[in-house]
């Protein structure tokens, strides 16, 4: 029995959360890691960089496996809280703060001031951190390394070891194992490594291939029309026109299928990268997702401000890529922002012919979005030429937006902010393939989280795991079904349940929006409700 004085009366016991022998040796061991990239950073040359590449690598990765092994195995299967509230990393402490302030500083400059950690210009050589990364980027696409291979192979490298913590967690839970193994397959396979390789075919003078992530697609891949991402793909003979042609089949036929049978979980959760970081290398910081209601207004008008923002910028870059001419384009300009306007006119009313109740107050800002959608392209008509668009050089406006959405807000802030804002601040607040998926999850998707009211004991486990600020406790109370647009499916309200009470299902589209009469005490006909 410890002789230390607890002054918490808690009986999570804040004391048991102090490293055991194990763990400070594991610690220790990636603190090592990570000194070697700092190193690095300041310009330490080290004379055999693959040798210490992989050193640094390695050790990062054992200590984390080792230390999630003696802080999961060794205890019985099943969630607890494991005091987050106490630990200074996870409750917004001193220890989170720097946290988020080292990262962030470090995306911040990696993304904007490259130079200060080695990338160098004019063909030379590489030096500092970036140069540390050579021997690998040359082993995989014959390239020197650039601030983006640094980033692909930290991203990479969280998602693969925080992955194996996440699963040694929620070992107990089979659709969690899954789910983490997938992210972590497609992540190494289709986000790193294929990219990679397609780079090294650029030797030949067959293809021109891009960096292109095959499992990124539009509007989450905002480059994917661009002039550069278009001519790279078309001037690569046959592969490079499948791939682009796999581009739009994924956009119009491979998601909205997938969507409405399974909900935008099988992306969000199952294949996207942001989305993998976010549920491994962030689920410490899960619970710092804010369920106020100024957050869910705020997370509504953003991510839905973000895609209309998408939708311009996407059709205005196509637009400015064709010609007037229709002897030289199958499409001209006139045609295509013609098409884009009917078929964008034809969903909105289909939605708010079929699906208005549902939408409720929301419908009123979708026309809002719509209209504005519409207008923007009355604009782009009469005012756009070959090199402008809204009156502003088409280079500065696609610039701005990749520089704001892409960068910004997608890396900067929605990793950087892990330790302050939940780990799923850009999936809330600012992806546009979120919004997308989540409007059709909504509105067109046998998806939804099913509960049992009659075994919820209001523990409040759903809630406080709920990573995109959801008050699932509410619904469960209730017995109501869980169909929101911001829910990415990752089943982690099911696995913290200690009753049983929520299901992921996918099932008919009848009933899915429903409230329990009897637990909301409309003094129902019961023998109604048996009967149906």
């Amino acid at each position: 029995m410890s002789n230390k004085i607890n002054e918490s009366m808690s009986l999570a016991k804040p004391e048991g959360n102090n490293l055991n022998v194990t763990q400070k040796v594991a610690v220790t061991l990636g603190v090592v890691g990570l000194l070697i990239f700092a190193l690095a950073i300041f310009n330490i040359n080290f004379s055999n960089k693959t040798w210490f590449l992989s050193v640094s690598i390695g050790l990062i990765a054992f200590g984390t496996i080792l230390f999630a092994k003696d802080a999961y195995l060794t205890k019985l299967e099943g969630i607890k809280n494991d005091g987050v509230w106490f630990k200074s990393i996870s409750s917004r402490g001193i220890l989170g703060w720097v946290t988020g302030v080292i990262l962030t500083s470090f995306y911040i400059i990696l993304y904007f001031y490259p130079q200060y950690l080695g990338l160098s210009s004019n063909g030379e050589s590489n030096t500092g951190l970036i140069s540390l990364f050579d021997p690998l980027s040359n082993l995989l696409s014959g390239n020197p390394a650039s601030q983006w291979f640094v980033y692909g192979t930290l991203y990479t490298l969280a998602i693969l070891v925080f992955g194996y913590k996440f699963m040694l967690k929620y070992r107990h839970n089979r659709y969690e194992q899954l789910r983490t193994a997938s992210v972590m397959f497609f992540q190494l396979g289709f986000a790193f490594l294929i990219p990679e390789f397609m780079s090294r075919l650029n030797t030949s003078p067959d293809y021109n291939l891009p960096y292109y992530d095959l499992k990124s697609m539009w509007p989450l891949n905002y480059y994917l029309f661009d002039n550069w991402s278009i001519n790279g793909l078309l001037s690569s003979g046959s592969l490079g026109l499948i791939m682009l042609l796999f581009g739009v089949v994924s956009i119009f036929v491979i998601s909205p299928i997938l969507t409405y049978k399974y909900g935008k979980r099988w992306y969000c959760s199952w294949v996207c990268g942001c989305g993998a970081l976010a549920e491994t290398a962030g689920d410490s910081f899960r619970q710092l997702s804010s369920k106020k209601l100024s957050a869910w207004k705020l997370e509504r008008w953003l991510i839905h401000t973000v895609l209309v923002f998408s939708v311009i910028m996407t059709t205005a870059i196509i637009y400015t890529y064709l010609g007037s001419d229709p002897t030289k384009f199958w499409i001209t300009r006139s045609v295509f922002l013609l098409s884009v306007g009917v078929f964008l006119t034809v969903m909105f009313t289909v939605v708010m012919l079929f699906k208005r109740h549902e939408l409720g107050k929301d419908a009123r800002y979708g026309a809002i979005g719509f209209f504005i959608v519409i207008a923007s392209f009355f604009v782009m008509h009469y005012t756009s030429t070959t090199n402008e668009i809204f009156l502003i050089k088409s280079s500065s406006l696609r610039s701005a937006y990749g520089l704001y959405i892409g960068s910004i807000f997608s890396g900067v802030i929605g990793t950087g902010f892990y330790p302050i804002l939940g780990n799923r601040v850009w999936c809330r607040f600012g992806c546009p393939m979120a919004a997308v998926l989540g409007f059709q999850q909504r509105m067109f998707s046998k998806f939804r989280i099913t509960t049992n009211g009659g075994q919820c004991i209001s523990c409040g486990n759903c809630s406080t795991y709920c990573e995109m600020g959801i008050d699932v406790r509410a619904y469960a109370q209730k017995g109501e079904n869980i169909v929101r647009s911001s829910c990415v499916g990752c089943g982690v309200c099911s696995a913290v349940c200690p009753r049983g009470v929520l299901k992921l299902e996918n099932d008919t589209m009848k009933g899915r929006i429903n409230s329990n009469e009897i637990l909301l005490g409309n003094d129902p006909n019961l023998m109604d409700l048996l009967n149906n």
